[in-house]
């Protein structure tokens, strides 16, 4: 039996949740679980999305915000263009991290999920008309062990064809206990409604079978796909990667290896109820006890797709878990529906990428954090039939590359077998005449549409001497040896220093776009965190934009 939450419902949970949270504040089972102990002790590893719910201002100000309209805002463009897609609470506050998914039975219907910092979960936002209006959702997380509600947090979101359904996906975490998980929830009339919370699919959890939580595993940074190939063996599967950390009592992590997870239900008529769901796993790197958290086996920023011959291929990070250093970027492929791995390949070449040495991610001038790891993704062109992939890179920060210094770029590399082997890198966020941009570029997202061409959109400072000002860039091109049209698609600049709740800390780890169709009917969803709002709220806010089609 399929089952839709109302706004009733929504306020419900709202209250439910400030209850738990003081219940869980105020009770005597009251313990500092270790991936908190592991964030206060050591610079990086799990990502900023979990970092931040410990810092004073956003557990003060969710305590005493207020959404106004969880359902039927519509955006309108603003400023020119540019459309505002996310309602707003009273007092507003942040959503960041926006993933985009389109459907391919009617790909003028699509559906954002962004982190949302009023009740801890989902911002869900859904067009029926290309993107020129919008309809909010918003969606709190569920420990389906306790029932318990906990912060959510790293959306994504695709389509399955077989199912006529869009999943999205949270993880679940609690700032007072132990208990972590990633769960899915379904929408099956076009992401005007949603799974309730209670009956979410849980994916993976450290709850064992007699109740008890193994408080030594944390699971972060999720991502999903779907094999939307009907001659592919596994059709319909959903895959969701993540990470999973392995911490000591003090919090320090000696293994974090990339996992997956997908979906055993392969029944075209079942009734869609996720809990019927079952879910196999395996590691795509093992787990490596006592490895200090410097190998292989320490991983961040999986990125899962689906190529034509109905492979899974996922790109990653060799990261260090205590801190933010990123040391190479790996790929694994899997031809048996996620069960087994033929071996792992290093994609970047020597001399061709570089990581931001500051061991926080913070870039010169700005207070948030931009990792590489988990705004690098991967995407199957299905005309080319490449793995294309993009990543920030400070390759070129010092100017040895090109002579002139240009701070952080975006660079793309390309595989046309089956990530064997990998193109050499190109920088992607260049001038007209191919040299690397100005100031930082960051959060880069890519989308592939039905003509092959490659969409790719970062934010970039290069229009602001003081290299703080973002503003949104995109560039389309059929030719993945030709970047040079880059577009400024903002109609305002805005500066991270001021988000966040006025400490600029977080504007997110990633941006999001979608393209479908092909011809004269591509239509482009490109999604981005942008605080041109924030200096009138005192919560410092940031919103997400797009730039609606035509």
């Amino acid at each position: 039996m399929r089952r839709s939450l109302h706004v009733g419902v929504i306020v419900a949970i709202v209250a439910a949740m400030a209850v738990t949270a003081l219940s869980q504040a105020s009770g005597t089972t009251r313990t500092t679980p270790r991936w908190v102990r592991h964030v206060r002790n050591y610079p990086g590893g799990i990502d900023n999305t979990v970092r931040v719910t410990l810092r004073k201002g956003v557990i003060e100000a969710r305590s005493r915000t207020h959404r106004t309209g969880p359902a039927g805002f519509a955006g309108s463009a603003l400023d020119g263009g540019n459309i505002q897609v996310n309602a707003d609470s009273s007092p507003p506050l942040p959503q960041n991290e926006e993933q985009v998914a389109y459907s391919t039975d009617d790909p003028s219907t699509a559906v954002v999920a962004t982190n949302d910092y009023v009740d801890g979960g989902l911002f869900i936002g859904t067009t029926h008309d290309g993107g020129n209006t919008w309809r909010s959702w918003f969606e709190a997380s569920r420990f389906a062990a306790t029932g318990d509600f906990c912060s959510g947090g790293d959306p994504s979101v695709v389509y399955s064809a077989r199912d006529h359904a869009f999943y999205a996906s949270q993880l679940c975490f609690f700032r007072v206990h132990p208990e972590s998980s990633v769960e899915v929830i379904e929408s099956t009339d076009g992401g005007n409604t949603w799974t309730p919370a209670r009956y979410s699919s849980q994916v993976i959890s450290n709850a064992n079978p007699d109740g008890s939580i193994d408080d030594s595993v944390f699971y972060d940074k999720e991502q999903m796909a779907i094999d939307n190939n009907p001659a592919s063996p596994f059709y319909g599967r959903l895959y969701v990667t993540y990470t999973k950390f392995h911490m000591e009592p003090n919090g320090f992590s000696d293994y974090c290896p990339i996992q997956v997870s997908w979906t055993n239900l392969i029944d075209p008529n079942a009734d869609g109820d996720l809990r019927d769901a079952s879910w196999g796993h395996s590691a795509v790197m093992p787990d490596n006890p006592g490895d200090n958290g410097v190998s292989l086996s320490s991983n961040q920023g999986s990125q899962p797709v689906v190529d034509d011959q109905g492979g899974l291929d996922i790109s990653f990070m060799q990261e260090d878990c205590n801190t933010s250093l990123d040391r190479k970027i790996l790929f694994n492929r899997s031809t048996d529906g996620g069960s087994t791995f033929h071996g792992v390949v290093q994609v970047n070449k020597n001399g061709q990428w570089k990581d931001n040495p500051n061991k926080s991610d913070l870039l010169p001038d700005k207070n948030a954090r931009f990792p590489s790891s988990t705004s690098a993704p991967l995407v199957f062109n299905p005309v080319t039939h490449a793995l294309e992939f993009v990543t920030q890179n400070y390759v070129n920060a010092n100017g040895k590359v090109t002579g002139t210094s240009t701070g952080q770029d975006i660079s793309f590399t390309q595989s046309l077998d089956y990530g064997t082997t990998w193109s050499k890198m190109r920088f992607v966020s260049v001038n007209g005449d191919g040299s690397p941009a100005a100031e930082d570029q960051a959060l880069p997202w890519m989308a592939v549409d039905g003509d092959g061409a490659t969409h790719v959109i970062w934010l970039d400072n290069r229009n602001d001497p003081n290299n703080v000002l973002f503003e949104t860039f995109r560039v389309v091109t059929g030719d993945v040896t030709d970047f040079t049209a880059n577009e400024d698609i903002s109609t305002a600049s805005w500066d991270p220093n001021a988000s966040f709740f006025g400490s600029g800390a977080f504007v997110g780890d990633y941006n999001g776009i979608a393209a479908a169709g092909s011809g004269g009917g591509v239509l482009e969803y490109p999604m981005w965190v942008d605080g041109r709002n924030t200096l009138p709220s005192p919560h410092g806010q940031t919103d997400i934009f797009t730039v609606p089609n035509e």
